[in-house]
Order: C-alpha cells, then structure tokens, then sequence
C-alpha cells in the first residue's frame, strides 16, 4: 500500500525533520568529543532520528552523524551528560516499535583547546 503526495526518502511515516540547538561557542570550546557505532541505521531518516535523541540530551551541544559508516560524533559536557547516556539515546531513537537502534562506545577525548 503506498501514499500518494512527496515523501523525502520514501516512507512518510519514517519522515524525520532535523532538530537545531543553539549552544555557546565557550560550551563547545570546553566540551568532551565522543565518538559512537551506531548499528540499525539505514536512510537519512535514521540517522536524523538518532541525531534528534542525542542533541534533545541537556549536556549534548553538537552531532554529526555519518550514516555510511554508521558512526555519530557527539560534543558533550561529562558532568551534564554522563556518557552511558549516549548509547541510552541511541536505542531510545528507536522507540517506536519499527526502528531499533544500538550504539558502542568507541572513545571520550577532551577537547585540547
């Protein structure tokens, strides 16, 4: 069955419009870059809708996601955001019963500037 009208990527129902947040440039200048697998990625629509999760954290100032190797960048406060919470927001991106998503740690740097 098949929906008639523009749909980005395919299913409307998939549809995911990109979140923004507006951060301090003195928070991105101390904050903490992580760097994730994320498994169960497989349009655009995914890797907005595991951007969304992370960025919605209250200590995640920036995300870039790189859908073809399946990895996310996250900028981070440590003491905002504890990093566990990162791969909760991950699977959490995937709520809705038809997406289901994963996400391993590959490593916390602090940032040198």
């Amino acid at each position: 069955m098949s929906k008639s009208g523009s749909r980005p990527h395919g299913d409307s129902d998939c549809y995911v419009p990109p979140l923004e947040k507006q951060v301090d440039a003195s928070d991105i200048t101390h904050a903490y870059s992580a760097f994730l697998v994320v498994r169960g990625m497989g349009c655009p629509n995914c890797a907005r809708r595991v951007h969304n999760s992370l960025l919605q954290l209250d200590g995640v100032y920036a995300v870039e996601i790189d859908l073809e190797r399946a990895l996310a960048h996250v900028l981070f406060n440590p003491s905002r955001t504890p990093v566990g919470a990162l791969a909760t927001a991950v699977a959490a991106a995937g709520n809705d019963g038809r997406h289901h998503y994963s996400a391993q740690l590959l490593g916390v740097y602090e940032s040198t500037e």
